[in-house]
């Protein structure tokens, strides 16, 4: 059942996506410092892994209120939807960590950093912009938001394609090549999770304009 106001007749939803929108930050904050401050390894990716098992918890407490509700505030296929894509953009952030600590990368690429910082900056705007879901009102400020989520992606496309073009320079042998295709493949991880910055917030866009 789907009621003409949005969060307020139930406003636990509200919690807990902008808990998850603030948790993902959170993650995205701690991989920009494991990667700029490429020190005490372990432990920081020991604390990015903590901040994933958060996402799980607070993903699997709005599958139980979905299951538990009558009453929700937009329809149960995009509660699910915007569930899963949070929950994603945690796991590729924590995905990223976890390969720098598995295979022993001595030093991580410049552009994991910056990728790293784009994907905070449009967790930074998730958060902001989650609250904003629970009113119709706020649907020209979170197209704004998406705006700028979408022009951060953009720039983490061009990083991304920048690493594959110089990944293998001066690259001239097997364990030189294993630790390129390691690079990558945790650069990929996440540019992957800025695309998923980015479908988050198309999707509380397209929930409000949906609804508009």
């Amino acid at each position: 059942m789907v009621l003409s106001k949005f969060m307020p007749n139930n406003p636990k939803f509200a919690l807990k996506f902008e808990q998850s929108a603030q948790n993902a930050h959170a993650t995205a904050q701690a991989l920009v410092d494991l990667l700029e401050n490429y020190t005490d390894v372990e432990n920081k990716v020991a604390r990015i892994q903590e901040l994933e098992h958060v996402g799980d918890r607070l993903a699997q407490e709005v599958t139980s209120l979905l299951a538990d509700s009558f009453i929700v505030p937009f329809d149960r296929e995009d509660i699910i939807a915007l569930n899963n894509e949070l929950d994603d953009l945690v796991d590729d952030l924590e995905e990223a960590a976890r390969k720098l600590s598995l295979y022993r990368i001595p030093r991580p690429l410049p552009q994991m950093a910056q990728l790293a910082r784009l994907a905070e900056q449009q967790c930074a705007l998730l958060a902001q912009g989650m609250p904003l879901i629970e009113h119709q009102g706020n649907t020209a400020q979170l197209v704004a938001l998406a705006q700028q989520i979408q022009a951060l992606e953009d720039q983490a496309d061009d990083l991304g394609d920048d690493v594959e073009r110089n990944l293998y320079d001066g690259v001239t042998d097997v364990p030189g090549m294993i630790n390129a295709m390691r690079s990558g493949e945790i650069a990929g991880l996440i540019e992957n999770a800025t695309d998923q910055a980015q479908r988050v917030s198309k999707t509380v866009a397209g929930i409000l304009l949906k609804n508009a």
